[in-house]
């Protein structure tokens, strides 16, 4: 590497006589400078073998090439500063308190927003079901193990497979498998196996919708047998129900309806269970479930199993599953060649999926109008 002292004198066509000049001149009379021959020696010094230099010299240098003592190569470049430590490093760690008031809490803003989605839909709530998510995960991510965490746990996958439920409303398909993905994590942590039975089934349907009926199928009927008997009787009809829907998805008549008459051969009489808020599944609401699977096949046997869900559920109550309702029986209507009416319900349909933001319904409403 070339001696930058050397290439300072040599850019300034100076002689060794010319640079003591120089540093002579810059020194003053007050810091007299030793004979020219001792200077001179100094200098090959520097510029031939690159000895050190005296902080003296090194004033007097910079002076007399008007440059900086790092820029003669006469002093090391300064040591970059340390790295600020990382605000998580810098701060000592936090760890949440979970108690039984703050999951009461958690809870009932999970139930609310519910609520809210069943009459509005996923549009207006899923960001604040997704803030939600984030924000139960937060806590977790610090939280001290034990009973309270994982009853937090419980509902952080309650409250993911809901935001995951609105993601596919809207036609997410891959946000809608991120958010299951949270939702059977938590539930694992949480050891309830009602909730992870829950989530994951709800994930064949993420399947579903990807054009994959054969993973959708074999996804919830593992859900339903790992839940074996460890769950209440209302949950066990619902994934019964579910894999009912995915047998019909892949145009399995038979095992579709026995898989329906075993979700209503299990069904309580009284299927409202507190400890299972996300399951809503009464005799009204299986019969709908069953009315789908019979569109979906083409038989014609839905038009009275859909008819009585409708009126049983109450004009304007569920927006989210009436659209669905209506657009399946839109759909049997017209394949017995009911069109008027048929049309009559993909209208009610198409104006109830523009009030929740139902992508996926819209799609089919489309596609029925369009037929």
């Amino acid at each position: 590497m070339p001696n930058r002292l050397a290439q300072a004198r040599a850019e300034r066509k100076w002689t060794q006589a010319q640079l003591i000049h120089e540093l002579r001149r810059a020194a003053g009379t007050k810091n007299p400078l030793p004979p020219d021959e001792s200077v001179k020696r100094r200098i090959a010094m520097w510029e031939n073998k690159g000895g050190a230099v005296s902080p003296f010299y090194r004033d007097l240098l910079c002076k007399a090439y008007r440059r900086s003592a790092i820029e003669l190569g006469i002093a090391d470049e300064p040591a970059p500063p340390p790295p600020a430590p990382a605000l998580d490093d810098a701060l000592p760690l936090a760890f949440t308190r979970l108690d039984p008031g703050v999951v009461t809490l958690l809870r009932d803003h999970t139930q609310s927003i519910r609520l809210l989605d069943r009459r509005l839909g996923g549009a207006l709530t899923f960001k604040q079901t997704v803030a939600h998510v984030e924000q139960i995960d937060g806590l977790l991510r610090h939280a001290l193990p034990g009973a309270h965490r994982e009853a937090a746990a419980d509902e952080l996958g309650q409250a993911a497979a809901l935001a995951g439920w609105q993601a596919l409303d809207s036609g997410d398909v891959r946000e809608a498998w991120r958010l299951h993905e949270i939702a059977t994590a938590a539930a694992r942590e949480s050891g309830q196996a009602a909730g992870l039975a829950y989530a994951t089934a709800q994930q064949g349907y993420v399947l579903l919708d990807a054009g994959q009926p054969d993973d959708a199928h074999a996804l919830i009927a593992r859900a339903r047998t790992q839940a074996g008997s460890a769950v209440p009787s209302v949950l066990l009809a619902w994934l019964h129900a579910a894999e009912g829907e995915s047998l019909a998805a892949l145009g399995r008549r038979d095992g579709a309806l026995r898989a329906l008459d075993a979700a209503a051969d299990l069904l309580p009489n009284d299927a409202q269970d507190d400890s299972l808020p996300y399951v809503m599944l009464g005799a009204g609401h299986l019969a709908r479930w069953r009315g789908h699977c019979l569109a979906r096949l083409g038989d014609g046997g839905a038009i009275d199993d859909l008819t009585s869900a409708l009126h049983a559920m109450g004009e304007g109550q569920y927006g989210r599953a009436e659209v669905g309702l209506r657009v399946d029986l839109a759909l049997a209507l017209a394949a017995r060649g009911d069109i008027g009416d048929s049309q009559a319900h993909a209208r009610r349909a198409a104006e109830l999926a523009g009030r929740t933001g139902s992508v996926r319904q819209r799609r089919r409403i489309a596609q029925l109008l369009a037929a």
